[in-house]
């Protein structure tokens, strides 16, 4: 039985800035799967806006291959190197892979998005109470911003769609001190 690292595999590739098109050809040229999505975006030049496609993730490109064999793969020009933990290249699921594929096949608008993780402080953003920060919440499938009084322990959710939130920087401070998460996801979980 072969080890499972010896199998062709997606990889995201960390490519120059700029270079993700080239690359993605350079290595198809070379008989490699890649994957590049991209999405349409409006970019201003000369005074006019013109529609531009432009990669869903900047920087990267992914591309299936054997890791035990990447040397090809490193060498082609614009490649910085395989993510992964050090030296050692950590393969992207195969789920995601398929749900990215999936979603750009549909035609449905895509754009790049923050990374939001349920447990994360976030800000709420273009709504009536633009400027509420919490904490994101999965509930019976929704979406939820959770504020809290630390000092009555007692909390509050809202239902948010995730396009009315963003990602509070870590070790910024909230003009909300008071309205604090404490204890909050003990509570959401039980």
């Amino acid at each position: 039985m072969m080890p499972e690292n010896s199998h062709e595999r997606w990889f995201a590739l960390q490519v120059r800035t700029r270079w993700e098109g080239s690359t993605a050809t350079l290595l198809s040229g070379k008989g490699y799967q890649t994957l590049l999505p991209t999405y349409k975006t409006k970019k201003l030049f000369r005074g006019k806006h013109k529609e531009i496609s432009a990669p869903l993730f900047p920087g990267y490109v992914f591309c299936h291959f054997n890791a035990q064999n990447r040397l090809p793969v490193l060498v082609t020009p614009g490649v910085v190197g395989v993510v992964g933990s050090g030296r050692v290249p950590l393969p992207v699921e195969e789920t995601e892979i398929e749900a990215i594929q999936m979603a750009i096949s549909v035609g449905v608008p895509v754009e790049p998005w923050p990374y939001l993780e349920v447990g994360q402080r976030v800000r709420l953003e273009s709504t009536a109470w633009a400027g509420l920060e919490g904490i994101l919440i999965n509930f019976k499938g929704s979406r939820r911003l959770v504020l809290s009084v630390s000092l009555l322990r007692r909390s509050v959710a809202l239902e948010v769609d995730r396009s009315m939130v963003c990602p509070v920087p870590s070790g910024g401070n909230s003009f909300l001190d008071p309205l604090s998460a404490h204890g909050l996801l003990k509570r959401a979980i039980a």
